[in-house]
């Protein structure tokens, strides 16, 4: 009687990624994605966050509001962090947000103060203060009686030390009018400090 061998087992088929597979998976693990990082936000907030808010401390007069405004331009750059696709702009993305949220606390306030007509607090005296502080609080009043934008120039070319193509940028007007505001700003500001001295 012939013998019969057995069948062989039904074989496993484990299919293995081709090389060409491998390297795409590869190549898309090692591609970041688009736009700013989580993490690169972060480091930036570290770095430069007491920056922003004196940045906001010159635009605006209470800390409270200062710190809302900056925690508020973090938020928004974070939420749209996707569409900053190049990361070494978040900075700027920042500034700018911190200058128009800035705004918008100030047009806020205007229109609170003519709907409610509230007496303004009262200035601290002079003898409440050093030398010093009575200077700075002369420049912070003369730089608030600026124009809007001749404040916003002078605040973004001199305490943020930007320059005049990124002050140009970041408030979205041409070269010769961040230097036509700045220099009527520091002719108006001379005669504001002259006038207190």
């Amino acid at each position: 009687m012939p013998v019969i061998a057995p069948m062989p087992a039904a074989r496993r088929t484990t299919r293995i990624p081709s090389q060409r597979g491998a390297e795409t998976a590869e190549s898309a693990e090692a591609t970041p994605t688009a736009g700013t990082t989580v993490d690169h936000l972060t480091e930036t907030y570290r770095a430069h966050y007491r920056s922003l808010l004196g940045l906001a401390a010159l635009l605006l007069d209470d800390t409270a509001s200062c710190e809302d405004v900056v925690q508020e331009a973090f938020i928004r750059v974070h939420s749209a962090r996707s569409r900053v696709r190049d990361p070494e702009k978040t900075l700027a993305y920042l500034r700018q947000t911190v200058v128009n949220l800035s705004r918008s606390a100030l047009r806020r306030r205007i229109l609170g103060l003519k709907l409610l007509s509230k007496p303004m607090p009262d200035m601290a005296s002079a003898e409440e203060g050093a030398y010093d502080q009575l200077e700075r609080d002369a420049l912070i009043k003369a730089m608030r009686g600026l124009q809007r934008r001749q404040r916003e120039v002078l605040v973004l070319r001199y305490f943020a030390d930007m320059t005049e193509a990124q002050v140009a940028e970041t408030l979205g007007i041409s070269l010769g009018s961040v230097k036509a505001y700045g220099s009527r700003g520091i002719a108006a500001l001379r005669v504001a400090m002259e006038a207190t001295a």
